[in-house]
Order: C-alpha cells, then sequence, then structure tokens
C-alpha cells in the first residue's frame, strides 16, 4: 500500500501482447524514466517458454533497476526462474494457492477478479497481494467478457486493506473517475505504449491526470 508521501494510485504498467525485446527495451526505459510506476506486467500471448524467458531476461533488469516490479503474467514456475518479483494470474490460469506455493510467501501474486466482489474476497482472504477489476472502458488489447464500475473499486476499497488494481481501456482523459473511487493501481497498456508522444509522454499525462483526480 502506499506510504508517506507516496501517491495514493499508481500506474501499472503492462507490456503489449506481442514484443521483440531488444526493440522493446529502450521504450520501457523510456516510460519507466518519465514518472511514477508502480510494476510493469510482462505479458506475452502465444509465446514459447523460451520466449518469455528471453523478455524476461531482457526487460527484468530494466525495472528492477529503477525499484519497479516486474511481473509476469500467469507462468508462475517461469516467474520464479527468471527472478521475476512475483506473477498475476487469471481466473484460468494457475490457481493463487499453486501461484504461491511455486514463488513462496515474499513474491507478489496478483489475481483478475474481473466484476466480481465474491471472485476479490475470495482472492483477498487467500492472500492475493493485489486483486484486479474490469474492464472499466472498451479496450481493444484484449476481448472485455466483463463490464466493472467505479462503484466497486469504492466498495473494495472502504472493506478491504488489499489493494485494488482496475484495468481495462483506460487513458488519462478517462482515469479520474477511478482514482477518486479508491483504485490503487491503473493498469495501463495502449495509453502508454501508443500514445502519439511516446510511451515517456504517455506516463507524463497519467502521473498528471492522477495527481489531478487526487487533489479534487
Amino acid at each position: 500500500m502506499p506510504q508517506g508521501n507516496e501517491p495514493t494510485c499508481r500506474l501499472y504498467l503492462v507490456t503489449p501482447p506481442a514484443l521483440e525485446p531488444a526493440a522493446f527495451a529502450p521504450l520501457l526505459a523510456e516510460a519507466l524514466d518519465a514518472g511514477d510506476v508502480a510494476c510493469v506486467q510482462l505479458r506475452l500471448k502465444d509465446c514459447s517458454d523460451d520466449a518469455i524467458r528471453r523478455a524476461c531476461d531482457a526487460l527484468r533488469p530494466i525495472a528492477q533497476d529503477r525499484g519497479v516490479a516486474f511481473i509476469l503474467n500467469d507462468h508462475p514456475q517461469l516467474a520464479r526462474e527468471t527472478g521475476c518479483d512475483g506473477v498475476h494470474v487469471g481466473q484460468k490460469d494457475t490457481p493463487y494457492d499453486q501461484a504461491r506455493k511455486i514463488l513462496g510467501r515474499d513474491a507478489i501474486v496478483g489475481v483478475t477478479c474481473h466484476d466480481s466482489r465474491h471472485l476479490a474476497m475470495e482472492a483477498g482472504e487467500a492472500g492475493a497481494d493485489y486483486v484486479a477489476f474490469g474492464a472499466f472502458f472498451p479496450t481493444s488489447t484484449k476481448e472485455a467478457e466483463y463490464k466493472a464500475e467505479p462503484e466497486l473499486l469504492r466498495w473494495w476499497s472502504e472493506l478491504m486493506e488489499v489493494p485494488c488494481v482496475a484495468i481495462g481501456g483506460i487513458t488519462p482523459e478517462n482515469c479520474g473517475p477511478l482514482v477518486k473511487a479508491g483504485a490503487d493501481f491503473l493498469a495501463v497498456v495502449s495509453a502508454v505504449w501508443h500514445h502519439p508522444g511516446g510511451p515517456g509522454a504517455g506516463v507524463k499525462a497519467f502521473n498528471t491526470a492522477i495527481a489531478e483526480a487526487s487533489a479534487d
């Protein structure tokens, strides 16, 4: 959870679903050098384990050298083998308990909970380090089967100390209500990597929007 003078809501960057590690590395460095980012999730789809290992080896140090947590999507065993800080699991991925057993108590294990209060309560009570809700807005990154509302974030933040992540079509222009509702982290993909000014400009735009929403 945020402490001291840290912002109450922070950025959680998710990589594009397909990337070439050597070409993506300078873009990641640009994003992380531009402003406050809490963590980076490597989320590659339809890739071999070796391709994921190579991506972790190329990108993980860029995040960790800057004090940014590096989290792998779904693959807890690979996360452990490659020195990641943790793993994010979906409802159709490795079960939370199994991921925790593989990675140990000190690793970050986050869980997708869609728009479900029940799934979130289960994950929180099981010991998840965060729960992720969404999609809050239409997104081109993946097909959104669930639609979450800001009230879900407000309910969770008032009830539980476990941090919550908002995901799904979030931009600097529409993130304000999510910040005000109590999101601890905003998980973003396209709005940073496809920002017309580059990923650094995308991070700066989000940090400004978060600060403005937090100040209201």
